[in-house]
């Protein structure tokens, strides 16, 4: 019996191998994680010999595995930080993939909430710690908030969502910069936490209270209700995708960060996403021919890709933004030989 099990799962593989379907390896982000199990559907259809295999385990995860060079391509919302990148050995290419917005959540029986930026400072500092409090109530003349005690739910691994929101509260608040910081992970002064954006938008929808940041999608999928966050040109504006692209207007992503800008329709804490991969795919592909597949994906991802992005709750490249991202996409090569040449 066992000798038949042993020959049966032979011939399977055997049959994999001859089937020569592609097998690219992918980890990293939650924060586009539904979006890009659209893409790698979508892709897989037009490309049923190539198939993407994504393992959302947050950003930190991604950048470890892609420097141990566990999968083919990481993901994550922050770009690679210098002592990674050293970690690394070989230089490494970031594609921004799309524009998100990390949206505050929250559990209430009333819809329409507003908080500007020393507001939510403050609540997830606990100075803040009941939904009636008079600075909320100033905020929102209109909404009868209760008597209730504010429940902080953040995340509890390592995650580009949490490194945008802190890089939010710490442009906005010098307290929070010196106290809490910016990170992936925080020492936070409050909170209950939970795994990824997933366990987030979970805890906050079972406890009426409750406030949590989470990816739009997030919010979106759970019928969740996103507050309307007070900008820098003081407009209270919701992280819809006309928002979150108004963040990237005009701006060199590669180089600065779109947080917090001035645009006025712009919202606050919106954030590009990366994939990342080492300039030589023979780093992490098996050959030539796969490396040449991951450079079509890309291709793919930033061009024809882009039409699934507002469906999902992201804003697309900009196009000012396509010929640099090409040019990173035509830097890739296999053993020093590039893998998609320049029209």
């Amino acid at each position: 019996m066992k000798l038949r099990l042993v020959v049966i799962i032979g011939v399977l593989f055997t049959l994999m191998a001859c089937s020569g379907v592609k097998t690219i390896m992918g980890a990293g982000a939650t924060f586009p994680e539904p979006l890009y199990s659209k893409m790698f559907s979508e892709y897989n259809k037009l490309n049923p010999k190539v198939e993407i295999n994504y393992q959302p385990i947050g950003s930190g995860g991604g950048i470890r595995q892609l420097i141990t060079k566990t999968v083919t391509f990481g993901a994550t919302d922050v770009k690679m930080n210098e002592n990674e990148l050293k970690e690394a050995g070989s230089e490494i290419v970031h594609i921004p993939t799309c524009i998100g917005a990390v949206a505050i959540i929250y559990n209430l029986e009333v819809s329409g909430l507003r908080l500007s930026p020393d507001v939510l400072v403050d609540i997830f500092l606990g100075k803040i710690t009941k939904w009636n409090d008079k600075r909320i109530k100033e905020l929102n003349p209109n909404l009868n908030l209760p008597d209730l005690s504010i429940v902080v739910v953040k995340r509890s691994d390592g995650s580009g969502t949490t490194y945008t929101l802190s890089e939010y509260l710490a442009t906005v608040s010098k307290e929070w910069s010196e106290k809490i910081g910016v990170g992936k992970s925080l020492n936070w002064p409050t909170g209950i936490g939970a795994k990824g954006n997933t366990g987030v938008a979970a805890y906050v929808k079972q406890t009426m209270g409750s406030i949590g940041y989470v990816e739009k999608s997030y919010a979106t999928q759970n019928n969740l209700k996103v507050t309307l966050l007070k900008n820098k040109a003081g407009d209270f504006v919701l992280p819809e995708p006309e928002n979150i692209k108004a963040a990237a207007s005009g701006v060199d992503v590669f180089n600065n960060s779109i947080i917090n800008s001035s645009s006025k329709n712009a919202y606050p804490i919106s954030s590009v996403s990366w994939i990342i991969v080492y300039k030589d795919l023979s780093s992490t592909t098996k050959n030539l021919e796969e490396a040449k597949e991951l450079a079509k994906f890309l291709w793919w991802v930033t061009h024809d890709g882009q039409k699934y992005n507002k469906d999902y709750d992201f804003a697309s490249l900009p196009e000012s933004l396509l010929p640099v991202v090409e040019d990173k996409i035509y830097s890739l090569t296999y053993k020093g030989a590039a893998l998609i040449e320049k029209n």
